[in-house]
């Protein structure tokens, strides 16, 4: 039906400067989405260096310009560019199965005209006229048009971003959520093409750099450090449909997240989680359950079987022989292993230079050092030294027949951490007294209680608790430790642009951490209920928690840092632990405020009634 039953039309055409908002909608998300499509025009235009300026004002982005030396237009074209659906990259529907080019649509100029103040100033290469256009499109309408000078290529100037959909821009996140959107979009791109040069800057402040070259590992190592390329190995396979080229990391090298684990399919990154899988099984066991490698792989797909028109903003794509794909990237950096040495090395200390060593960077690796021997495993020595170990034949107290090692040594660390003073009554009388029976796995604590109950308790979580109120308590306080030798740590751009706006945040809370060249930090000081700091490995790793964790903050900062410093601090799933150490845990943990989660609400513990036990072997 057209008409109600008072004859009034229902349906209507919209007018155009809501459809050109509502389209924006879907192609301009925030500050990172118009990043993405101007640095990605600038590339299809040819050009061989891109800048990026970012200006922010109390905590919002004010203005975003890209300056590229491409192939620059003529005035007519530059007019046109702000239409709708206007491209010089296809013509018919049949150029959607041969895209070469990172844009093709024609929305990206005239979607964020639509919602922001963008002046273009633009000159042909090779020009004749020492005069460029330039053009001021305001909420999609022209309001200026004229001549100026510039050099060849082409500048566009984004300002009042969302001034006319006030909603959206309420809904930006802040400044340091965006910077990392930002640079992670860059990163991407740097390294599809490291034939371009980059630069980006914030407030005028360099924030990521990078030159041309013809070898991606100078790329890789520019962003993320030498550390990351000597530790990378090169994969390639030739398939009739596909070529794959770039890099994975040997299994000494990996994270607890995937996010150094980019993917490019002809040229652009994108986000495939069938594909990221692939690159993780080829690891088969070389890496825990619950790691993932550094990967930087590129896949040069035959045009006809890749759909990229399935995504507003081209981040994601549909593979027709998806299979057959996912098969081939598992076996190339199976096979690239296989022939890799992979034995680890031992760190040796070296002046933090941000040159390559050569060409061969991948196989430019330090001689290994010597380390101080381990504590021997051993049985019937819990707790003493090696040169206290008893001779054969001496008769040893059955207290101290226990098998110990490494292992075991650490956790008695880490529990005096969290040791409380003797004689202090449980404050929680809601948790019964235990006696542990054993543990299960490294993981589960069985304990019975007086009334026949059992109880099984999740020893990481329930030693998270305990460290939880530790560490807030003793951030309260602001104790903090120096360490005696400061942790250099390198970070990307991405990372880098994060920490530097954590820092004084991070120094109140007791982690304090001082800029050391570009992408380098150095870490003077951890909270003091951290302990020992083991080796430079869990300095990283504290910072990467703090880096990747919640990011829009729905805590508060001192609450995030206390949680991520428990969980990486407490006893960890899969350690084998002595009975008397299982005991430990089980006291301190009956003696804490909120005993029955972790800080992230998972569950410490469980009960089995007596009833309940009966109930299950049929007993009643």
């Amino acid at each position: 039906m057209t008409q109600n039953e008072t004859g009034t039309r229902k349906i209507r055409v919209l007018d155009p400067a809501t459809v050109n908002q509502i389209a924006a909608g879907e192609v301009v998300e925030r500050p990172a989405s118009i990043v993405k499509e101007l640095v990605e025009n600038a590339i299809d235009a040819g050009a061989r260096t891109v800048r990026i300026d970012m200006t922010s004002v109390q905590g919002g982005i004010s203005a975003i310009r890209v300056t590229d030396d491409g192939c620059g237009m003529l005035p007519a074209d530059a007019e046109l560019a702000f239409a709708p659906h206007a491209t010089s990259k296809i013509t018919v529907i049949d150029d959607l199965f041969k895209i070469h080019t990172l844009g093709f649509r024609g929305e990206a100029l005239a979607s964020i005209a639509a919602v922001a103040k963008v002046t273009l100033v633009t000159k042909p290469r090779g020009s004749a006229t020492a005069a460029g256009t330039r053009l001021v499109v305001i909420g999609g309408a022209k309001k200026e048009k004229g001549e100026t000078g510039t050099p060849e290529g082409t500048s566009v100037l984004v300002e009042e971003l969302f001034f006319n959909t006030p909603a959206r821009k309420k809904f930006q996140k802040n400044l340091n959520t965006e910077l990392a959107r930002i640079h992670g979009i860059l990163e991407g791109l740097c390294l599809a093409y490291p034939q371009v040069s980059f630069r980006f800057y914030h407030n005028n402040r360099e924030q990521l750099a990078t030159d041309r070259t013809t070898r991606p590992l100078d790329t890789i190592a520019r962003i993320f450090g030498n550390d990351c390329a000597r530790e990378l190995i090169p994969v390639s396979s030739d398939l009739p449909f596909m070529h794959i080229a770039g890099f994975v990391s040997r299994p000494a090298l990996s994270r607890k997240d995937r996010d150094r684990i980019l993917v490019a399919i002809n040229d652009r990154y994108i986000s495939s989680p069938s594909v990221t899988g692939a690159i993780r099984e080829g690891y088969g066991t070389l890496l825990p359950r619950d790691r993932f490698p550094v990967a930087f792989l590129s896949l040069a797909i035959d045009t006809r079987l890749v759909d990229v028109n399935v995504h507003p903003t081209k981040r994601e794509v549909r593979l027709s022989k998806e299979k057959e794909i996912t098969e081939a990237v598992r076996e190339a950096v199976h096979s690239a292993l296989r022939k890799s040495d992979l034995i680890p090395e031992v760190a040796v200390p070296r002046p933090q230079n941000r040159e390559l060593e050569g060409a061969g960077i991948a196989s430019a690796r330090t001689p290994p050092g010597v380390a101080e021997p381990a504590v021997p495993y051993g049985a019937g020595t819990r707790g003493l030294p090696a040169a206290a170990t008893p001779a054969p034949g001496t008769d040893v107290s059955p207290a101290l027949t226990e098998p110990t090692h490494t292992g075991t040594v650490s956790t008695d660390h880490r529990l005096r951490q969290t040791e409380l003073a003797s004689g202090v009554p449980p404050v929680t009388v809601a948790v019964p007294a235990m006696e542990v029976i054993g543990q299960v796995g490294g993981i589960y604590i069985l304990a019975a209680a007086a009334d026949g109950e059992l109880i099984i308790i999740d020893q990481h979580a329930a030693h998270e608790r305990i460290f939880y109120e530790q560490v807030s308590r003793s951030m309260a306080a602001r104790h903090s430790q120096e360490l005696l030798v400061p942790a250099i740590i390198h970070r990307p751009p991405k990372d880098a642009a994060i920490l530097r706006e954590l820092a004084p945040v991070l120094a109140q809370e007791g982690v304090v951490i001082e800029e050391f060249g570009s992408g380098s930090f150095l870490v003077r000081a951890v909270p003091a209920v951290m302990g020992k700091i083991e080796g430079p490995e869990q300095i990283d790793d504290l910072v990467s928690d703090l880096l990747n964790s919640d990011l829009d903050r729905p805590v508060s900062d001192r609450e995030r840092i206390a949680r991520i410093i428990a969980c990486r601090s407490a006893i960890k799933a899969g350690t084998v632990c002595t009975h008397e150490q299982c005991q430990r845990i089980v006291n301190q943990l009956r003696a804490t405020k909120t005993p029955f989660t972790c800080p992230h609400g998972r569950p410490t513990m469980i009960r089995f009634s007596r009833a309940k036990l009966d109930e299950m072997f049929k007993r009643t």
